[in-house]
């Protein structure tokens, strides 16, 4: 556990009272962003405070209205994930990092170029983002702001979302090993034909095809066969 001097402070306002908790800069940030799954070591003081700087700690009767508990560790856990921390410069880059790589990879699952009617680069995705100049928050989650990003694209680069349906056949000898994989990609009907082939049929936003077929083919050394459906 850190020290006092080397921890900082986690907070969240609520109906105008300000919750504070004293952590490990380092351990937070793990927590945060999902590195670290449990709360222990991350407080360096079990308390909740009103103002940890002038030692005002909260009564077990504000706590329970705000947070409608009064366990130290379930209300931390909640301040620690989603309030305010005094992150160092790098983390807050490292994260801003990590939130554009989850926008990213979603936008090349999701869309593709209605001109080609193929899913854009990764490195075109980039360079769009860059571009459009929207603002990333580090704290939010990437699903969340998904609708001011593309917005803000799409006058740099032509965007379009669908989802597409596929019908795939794949041979005896590679059935069972592939079926796995099949799961993830939108699996919505099988079947087992007679011989022990493997008919599926996928649902899934067009951008993910190429990810797709290219899996396929190398799990079944390009013999799996392959239908659009509309």
């Amino acid at each position: 556990m850190t020290s006092i001097e080397k921890s900082i402070t986690a907070h969240m306002d609520i109906s105008g009272d300000r919750f504070e908790v004293l952590v490990d800069p380092d351990l937070a940030y793990q927590y945060r962003i999902g590195q670290k799954k449990e709360l222990n070591n991350v407080l360096t003081i079990e308390e909740i405070f009103k103002n940890f700087r002038k030692g005002e700690r909260h009564t077990s009767s504000a706590l329970q209205k705000a947070f409608g508990t009064t366990d130290v560790f379930v209300i931390a856990e909640r301040i620690v994930k989603n309030g305010d921390i005094q992150l160092t410069t790098e983390q807050k880059r490292k994260l801003l990092d990590e939130k554009k790589k989850q926008i990213l990879a979603s936008l090349a699952r999701e869309c593709i170029d209605p001109r080609t009617g193929a899913p854009h680069t990764m490195m075109r995705l980039e360079q769009a983002l860059e571009q459009s100049r929207v603002h990333i928050d580090g704290f939010k989650d990437a699903a969340a702001q998904m609708e001011d990003v593309i917005k803000a694209m799409r006058p740099i680069i032509p965007m379009k979302f669908e989802q597409i349906r596929v019908a795939v056949r794949i041979p005896p000898q590679y059935a069972q090993r592939v079926f796995g994989m099949l799961k993830g990609y939108g699996l919505q009907k099988e079947e087992w034909a007679r011989d022990g082939s493997l008919i599926t049929v996928h649902e899934m936003p067009a951008g993910m095809q190429g990810e797709f077929y290219e899996k396929l083919n190398r799990a079944t050394a390009g013999s799996a066969e392959t239908k659009m459906l509309k």
